[in-house]
């Protein structure tokens, strides 16, 4: 059987010096208002996994309470992932796309890649990171904030 999810996260910006994505940092004027270390990426991918193994979200398991504050959410992918093979299933291929004006992330693409395959323990074939501007419109467009959009594949094994 083979089963989709989608997951997505967005966050504010402030003054800062760097953003995780995928567990990279990325050098930037901005950082990410979180109540853990706001890889968005990350949390995108937690919340496909989940979703499409019909096990809820990210919030569900990882609240915003104090335990979990400032976590680095490798740990969040560590632990879903865990989940989501232990009830049966693998990963086929993972798509994302990050939305935001600054900073780009189009020149880091391979590395969040390659960090991701090494979190997941999967093929560079299987996941692929694409960045987009958002024309200048709303928030994002704005420089306020960003936004990640995740698609994956499951299938039982």
């Amino acid at each position: 059987m083979i089963r989709v999810g989608h997951g997505y996260d967005s966050h504010r910006f402030k003054d800062g010096d760097f953003i995780l994505l995928g567990g990279v940092k990325i050098p930037s004027k901005k950082s990410i208002v979180a109540h853990s270390d706001g890889d968005i990426l990350i949390h995108a991918i937690c919340d496909a996994l989940l979703g499409a193994s019909g096990n809820g979200d990210l919030g569900k398991y990882f609240d915003n309470s104090d335990e979990f504050k400032n976590m680095d959410s490798k740990f969040f992918l560590e632990k879903i992932n865990s989940k989501v093979k232990n009830d049966g299933y693998k990963i086929i291929n993972i798509d994302a796309t990050v939305i935001t004006e600054k900073p780009s992330i189009s020149r880091h693409s391979q590395k969040i890649e390659s960090s991701l395959c090494d979190l997941l323990k999967l093929k560079n074939s299987q996941i692929n990171v694409k960045s987009k501007s958002n024309d200048k419109l709303g928030y994002v467009g704005r420089n306020e904030g960003i936004e990640a959009h995740v698609i994956l594949l499951l299938e039982k094994k």
